[in-house]
């Protein structure tokens, strides 16, 4: 099985780099076949050997990838066009990457899977609060990162297209949430103003799994289930840390829920009134 050694990965692309600006972005979007490609994924990080090696092997598995070697370098690529997801390293030169994760997460939905140390706990945490898809903790097996970004792209996805065509909805269709309302069908979430709150690919899934068993208990292995639908185990205190975000953007006071429950040693409740 693929895997990053040595330190932590081992390099196996020569001579990509641009050392000065850390991009590798040359032309239009294709895969590394020259056939169309399964989507643009940006690399983030200030190691030129890692971001060839990643460049490479993504490039074979059919994407199309730019590379950059900090936020600088990021916002450039950004500005010739979008990226569906980012890889993005915890430590970086300047901005680090929890920074650079809560900025394009400010901007909408790209995809983010964020890169830390085996140790890094804490990171990883503060990193899903910041809007962060998923992690991999280093060293990666890159057939695992393939699965995590595959899955990642696959919510992503689904939570774009036709999204400002989409028509009238049902009753069914669009459920409150305490004082907010979520559009199943066009996967937006909606304050009492009738303002949109941003939400990412994870949160609305959660939420549509709330929403479709109501004043039911869900563990936290039947959230996963219902919502996260990988291929691979994930960390799984990152349902908390999704909830936590969840009950900031929807409940009256966080601290004291009262549409998404705790219940404790079982899971989580969504309380529907007059249900």
């Amino acid at each position: 099985m693929p895997t990053m050694s040595g330190p932590w990965w081992r390099a196996s692309a020569e001579g990509r780099r641009d050392g000065a600006a850390g991009l590798c972005y040359e032309g239009p979007a294709r895969g590394g076949d020259g056939m169309d490609s399964k989507g643009h994924i940006l690399v983030v990080d200030d190691d030129p050997d890692l971001r060839d090696m990643l460049q490479e092997y993504f490039e074979t598995q059919g994407f199309v990838v730019s590379t950059a070697a900090d936020g600088t370098g990021m916002r450039h690529i950004l500005a010739g066009g979008p990226a569906d997801l980012v890889l993005m390293d915890l430590h970086l030169p300047g901005e680090d990457g929890l920074t650079l994760t809560r900025e394009l997460r400010a901007k909408g939905g790209t995809g983010i899977v964020m890169l830390t140390g085996a140790g890094e706990v804490v990171d990883r945490i503060v990193g899903l609060e910041m809007g962060a898809d998923d992690y991999l903790a280093k060293p990666v097996d890159l057939r695992e990162l393939l699965a995590r970004v595959k899955s990642v792209l696959r919510r992503v996805q689904a939570a774009t297209p036709g999204a400002e065509e989409t028509p009238a909805k049902s009753p069914p269709d669009r459920v409150a949430i305490g004082a907010c309302t979520l559009d199943i069908a066009a996967r937006r979430l909606f304050n009492a103003a009738g303002e949109e709150i941003v939400l990412t690919a994870m949160e609305f899934d959660l939420l549509k799994a709330f929403a479709e068993h109501p004043n039911r208990v869900l563990s936290r292995d039947q959230l996963l289930d219902m919502a996260h639908n990988r291929d691979a185990d994930v960390f799984d205190r990152s349902i908390d840390v999704r909830i936590t975000r969840i009950r900031k953007k929807i409940e009256i006071d966080p601290e004291k829920p009262q549409v998404l429950k705790t219940i404790r040693g079982a899971g989580y409740m969504f309380v529907r009134e007059g249900k």
